[in-house]
């Protein structure tokens, strides 16, 4: 008897496609951010019960960056005893763990363990979706890629427009608490799949004749590793600074709110679009060029006009994180396995959160210092940056081929 893949379809003409793996795909990206994202709008209702202080919420802030780092370079090295299934399904359950923890905490102690429980779920969620997706989905790379990387805008967008709704009718522990839920249903799908079709380790040899896989020693891996990283860091400086950002430019502290929330928002149409198009072409490079002229047109008018269209630059500042659903999507089509695919995305994203821990802080420390030109002077190099090393990391090579 022939063993079925799990991405065959039936021979009685069954689906295409796994559905209990795309439902636990999708499931996986809706959990990335959500307890990134639902805390933000409620900390000083928690400060005032817990008394986190400056220094708690400050710490608070800078845990997702540095979970999404340190589980990057470390979720490889697990995957070589574990499995993808079993990995994930110990991924949505410390997510679920972590959350449920925070909802509970006494004191600020409980809350940032929680917070290190939950984001250490979601950052080895982050590394293994990519691989997930190269296992199960090899000739649907593209619209695969599409669908997570919109579930995972989505699980950054809703959290924080319900977080204080939800606050306000149940209380902050519920509303941060409840997605937990969310969590445990998406490992659901993975436990299933690990008993029907087994849980193999990810041996990163295999793909390359008994040599290990070290995406460092590839310049597709590092020009990947450097543009998730200059992507990342520009991206996450907005994410912390655009409602002061807004403010400055004479917008309220309810519409600087909204412009994050639109800034969050049109990124859907980069997961929507970009897979698609990188999927369709050789050489996606001029994704990048496009992303980095809305930044630079959205700078010029933030700092000569700001007055004169300031949604229209919001909007502009909001298509420019494009790459981020770039980077994703190259994960897959650089590389030709399942084992090449968690290599490059642990390295990826390891050295691309490192990165996006330091944007806020470089960036605040300028913008609350010499002023708004010179935070977007810093950010103006880092996108020249990102332009020169997404040249290699669009152009066609497998990152197989090109380990040195």
């Amino acid at each position: 008897m022939t063993a079925r893949t799990p991405g065959a379809g039936s021979r009685a003409g069954g689906p295409a496609v796994p559905l209990i793996a795309l439902a636990g795909v999708v499931l996986v990206s809706l959990n990335l951010r959500t307890a990134v994202t639902s805390i933000s709008p409620l900390l000083g209702e928690i400060d005032a019960e817990l008394g986190l202080g400056p220094g708690g919420m400050s710490m608070l802030g800078m845990i997702p960056t540095a979970m999404f780092a340190l589980w990057g370079v470390l979720t490889p090295l697990v995957l070589r005893r574990y499995g993808l299934e079993t990995v994930t399904v110990i991924a949505m359950i410390a997510a679920a763990a972590g959350q449920v923890l925070r909802a509970f905490a006494p004191d600020p102690w409980t809350m940032g363990v929680g917070s290190l429980i939950a984001l250490a779920g979601m950052g080895v969620g982050n590394v293994v979706a990519p691989p997930l997706v190269k296992k199960y989905f090899p000739r649907h790379v593209p619209a695969m890629s599409m669908a997570y990387i919109t579930g995972l805008q989505i699980g950054t967008v809703v959290p924080a427009l319900v977080a204080v709704p939800v606050s306000e009718s149940s209380g902050w522990r519920v509303s941060i608490g409840w997605w937990a839920a969310l969590a445990v249903v998406a490992a659901i799908p993975w436990v299933v799949e690990a008993i029907r079709h087994g849980s193999a380790p990810v041996n990163p040899a295999a793909a390359t004749a008994g040599e290990r896989i070290r995406p460092w020693r590839s310049p597709v891996g590092v020009a990947l590793a450097l543009f998730f990283g200059t992507n990342s860091l520009g991206t996450y400086a907005f994410f912390t600074w655009l409602p002061a950002v807004a403010e400055s430019i004479g917008m309220t502290r309810a519409e600087g709110g909204l412009a994050l929330a639109v800034y969050s928002a049109v990124g859907l149409v980069g997961a929507l679009v970009v897979p698609w198009i990188a999927g369709r072409v050789e050489d996606p490079y001029f994704v990048v060029i496009l992303s980095v002229l809305a930044y630079f047109i959205g700078f010029a008018g933030l700092l000569w006009a700001p007055g004169v269209a300031p949604w229209v630059w919001i909007v502009l500042l909001g298509l420019g994180p494009s790459t981020f659903p770039l980077c994703l999507t190259l994960i897959n089509l650089r590389t030709r396995t399942a084992a090449g695919s968690a290599a490059l995305s642990g390295f990826s994203q390891g050295v691309g959160y490192t990165a996006a821990s330091l944007g806020p802080a470089v960036f605040g420390m300028l913008f609350t210092g010499p002023g708004l030109g010179a935070g977007l002077a810093f950010l103006t190099v880092v996108l020249i940056v990102m332009a020169v090393v997404a040249r290699t990391a669009c152009r066609p090579l497998m990152l197989e081929d090109t380990l040195r």
